[in-house]
């Protein structure tokens, strides 16, 4: 073939679309040795405002490098470009993965998914299996007041499902704050008589912190469940912070923050429809702020074990250093970083 004819062959060869498959639209960390070596966590994030794509991102490599769980993290997926995008909230591509899963890890806000996609999430959870929930996850789905899932719901008044998701899976719905946000962070006491508690091993006192602030929880809690962390208010977002102590006038009552305390961290055991019932781990903690702190990441890693009932597995103290670069971003709405595909996060 002459040079004339091979420039011809080029050029038509450039017009032609690439065979290439196109990248996932989840992040897959695949996990090395350690004790969760054979385990498939997913972790579903999706919230406008706490960057639950930072922080299922880097619980994920963390998990996967320094303890061998192989994790999979779904996002908030902008469908005409692909980046992922928390204020799409009817979008979350690959939940069909929690058929294999051996946990699930959820932090959304209220997502409107439709039913082909929130079938997953709930086929999950009334099978049994166990979860971790973080923050707004007390209100992670809103699916309207008609529908298959109308239950589900954050504001559920189906009698025996009322608070939906977020109250009969995880123990809380969506209340109210406590402390103040965006000026009143939240530091984590252990609950009295839980100090030797597994999911709270190795931690140490004080460690547990977040600039976002304490969540309202009703008290006492649902029963069977166990509060392990009280959520001290701050007076400021840093660590060092002393603790509130003036009274607030809330639901036309004089209340001290601070006594008591709003639990902020608990086991529960959930029972499905079907009669299975499954480990659940709570915490209204865990925006990707909250996440640069040592004591949180432990207490989180230490959840997923013991949601997995692999308490014995769990190090006198575990690694929980972080992975690769870790910029955790201020929590706002509308405050993540433009223009991300999943792709970009290996």
């Amino acid at each position: 073939m002459n040079l004339r004819r091979w420039i011809a062959v080029a050029a038509v060869l450039l017009l032609i679309p690439s065979a290439l498959p196109a990248a996932d639209p989840w992040l897959t960390v695949e996990g090395g040795d350690g004790p969760g070596k054979g385990k498939h966590v997913v972790l579903v994030s999706g919230d406008e405002e706490y960057r639950s794509e930072e922080t299922l991102t880097q619980l994920a490599k963390i998990l996967a490098k320094h303890h061998g769980f192989t994790c999979t993290v779904l996002f908030a997926i902008d469908p005409t470009d692909g980046t992922i995008n928390p204020n799409v909230t009817d979008n979350i591509p690959g939940l069909e993965k929690l058929k294999t899963a051996d946990l699930m890890v959820i932090f959304l806000r209220w997502r409107t998914l439709p039913d082909e996609q929130l079938k997953h999430i709930i086929d999950y959870v009334e099978a049994g299996k166990p979860v971790v929930g973080l923050r707004t996850s007390t209100h992670a789905v809103k699916p309207g007041r008609k529908g298959p899932y109308a239950k589900y719901t954050s504001d559920s008044k189906v009698p025996g499902y009322e608070g939906g998701f977020g109250k009969q899976v995880l123990g809380e719905t969506w209340v109210n704050h406590h402390g103040k946000h965006g000026t009143e962070g939240t530091r984590g006491i252990v609950a009295p008589g839980q100090e030797k508690h597994p999911i709270l091993r190795g931690i140490e006192p004080g460690s547990i912190f977040g600039p976002t602030d304490v969540y309202e929880v009703r008290i006492p809690l649902p029963e069977g469940s166990a509060a392990l962390v009280l959520g001290e208010v701050t007076e400021t977002l840093k660590p060092d912070s002393k603790p509130v102590t003036d009274t607030r006038m809330r639901n036309k009552k004089e209340i001290k923050l601070n006594d008591p305390m709003m639990p902020v961290a608990w086991t529960k055991m959930y029972k499905s429809e079907s009669g299975k019932s499954a480990r659940v781990f709570t915490t209204t903690m865990g925006a990707s702020r909250d996440f640069a702190h040592e004591g949180t990441r432990r207490m989180l890693v230490n959840g997923c074990y013991w949601a997995l009932e692999m308490e014995d597995r769990i190090p006198a103290k575990s690694n929980v250093s972080l992975v690769g670069e870790f910029r955790p971003s201020p929590f706002r709405n509308n405050g993540f970083k433009k223009g991300v595909k999943p792709e970009d996060l290996k």
